[in-house]
């Protein structure tokens, strides 16, 4: 392996250090990326392609131990925890549970916002700039609910999105069936966020991200870091297979993976695995004009040029666990309830890993133990929604410049 330094090794091809690196190649720095798979093969592969501008409201929220109770009797409901895994995650509950607090809450839900409105401004500029502003939908969503008390249960989230500029509008009878025609009459009321955006591909756009960044001069190479260790004019990453690249900067960027080599530098950081699962069915499938999210069940319908994804709910399991894709069947067989006329056959099940932190919110800043080292992980199941945003932080980090909004509230050693 050549012993040449280069200026940044991004480790990680999922679509946040696919971004950074386009971000930091624009720049003008010399750089790597790394992935042990390759590029957007992880949860960038199947995620439910939404840019969901006004997702602002962290999972960590007022009243999440009593909804947790109700959805983890139901093994198959929109959470699950494998009783064996228990033991391992009891802290990252722990950790949830205090930033469900309403102070801490509210200052999750501003951190959130702050970064949904960098999102949205550099995500429409870095899909130009890569020529890939084509693939991006600007249909809205419809959030339904099943009946008004359920509608009026979401009200005080949809306050806290209109205190954040974000619009919306309640929906019902012969507009909601104009919006979403074939719906079960058991969804009466929606509310429609106009702003919401779907691409036609994740995978697709992802993987045009990199190759975009790769044509503007960085290298990618299927590799898979096992350690770093200070240099004198950076930071060594030692591969798998023995062989050593040399950077004067890293960015960890590689997901729910992030956390052993975080933790080998100094910096204990509570990631969590949250496993998401999915269907894809044919295109010809249903008549699907824009997603759809089934909040009380915790999943999406999306139309992509590659089908009709059906996919979401959220299982606490870790890396090693063999896939539940029950968990795949139940969503499809809810999902034929919610759409009665939705062809269910000829599908495709995938499971992805999506980093999770206890407060929702991401890390991204520089290890307090290692200044060459930049952390952007733990996105959760906003990678694509913020990824551009973090592109865009981390590149103003390593050069110095003022960063474009608060990061206090994303450091590392917040927790």
């Amino acid at each position: 392996m050549t012993q040449d330094i280069h200026d940044v090794v991004v480790i990680g091809a999922g679509v946040i250090g696919l971004s950074v690196a386009f971000y930091l190649v624009e720049a003008g720095l010399r750089v790597v990326v790394i992935d042990r798979k390759g590029m957007a093969l992880e949860a960038s592969y199947g995620n439910a392609g939404a840019l969901a501008f006004s997702d602002i409201l962290p999972m960590a929220s007022p009243g999440i131990v009593r909804k947790a109770f109700k959805w983890l009797a139901d093994p198959l409901g929109p959470l699950s925890i494998p009783p064996a895994y228990l033991p391992s995650i009891a802290p990252w509950l722990i950790r949830l549970w205090r930033a469900s607090w309403n102070d801490r809450y509210a200052a999750s839900v501003h951190a959130q916002a702050a970064l949904m409105d960098l999102a949205r401004q550099e995500s429409s500029a870095m899909l130009a700039r890569a020529g890939l502003d084509g693939m991006v939908r600007s249909d809205g969503v419809l959030h339904l609910y099943e009946g008004l008390s359920e509608f009026n249960a979401s009200l005080p989230g949809w306050k806290l999105r209109e205190d954040h500029g974000i619009a919306s509008r309640m929906v019902s009878g012969s507009a909601l069936e104009e919006l979403q025609p074939g719906l079960s009459p058991r969804f009466t009321h929606a509310m429609f966020v106009p702003s919401w955006k779907t691409v036609a591909d994740p995978y697709e756009l992802a993987q045009g991200i990199g190759h975009a960044a790769m044509l503007k001069g960085a290298q990618f190479m299927v590799a898979e870091a096992n350690r770093l260790t200070s240099e004198t004019e950076g930071l060594g990453i030692t591969l798998t297979n023995g062989d050593t690249l040399h950077a004067r900067h890293v960015v960890l960027a590689c997901g729910a993976w992030s956390r052993k080599l975080a933790r080998q530098s100094g910096d204990s950081i509570p990631l969590e695995t949250e496993r998401g699962y999915n269907t894809t069915l044919p295109a010809n499938a249903f008549d699907l004009r824009r997603q759809l999210t089934f909040g009380g069940h915790g999943f999406v319908v999306t139309p992509l040029s590659a089908g009709i994804r059906v996919g979401g709910a959220v299982e606490l399991g870790g890396l090693t666990r063999k896939p539940d894709f029950r968990r795949s069947e139940m969503m499809l067989a809810k999902a034929k309830q919610f759409l009665p006329a939705l062809k269910t056959e000829g599908g495709k099940q995938w499971m992805g890993f999506r980093p999770s932190l206890p407060d929702t919110l991401p890390v991204i800043g520089r290890s307090p133990h290692t200044r060459n080292l930049i952390y952007a992980f733990g996105h959760g199941h906003l990678g694509l929604t913020q990824s551009a945003a973090t592109g865009r932080l981390v590149r103003d980090m390593l050069l110095d410049r003022p960063p474009a909004l608060s990061l206090h509230p994303f450091r590392p050693d917040r927790f």
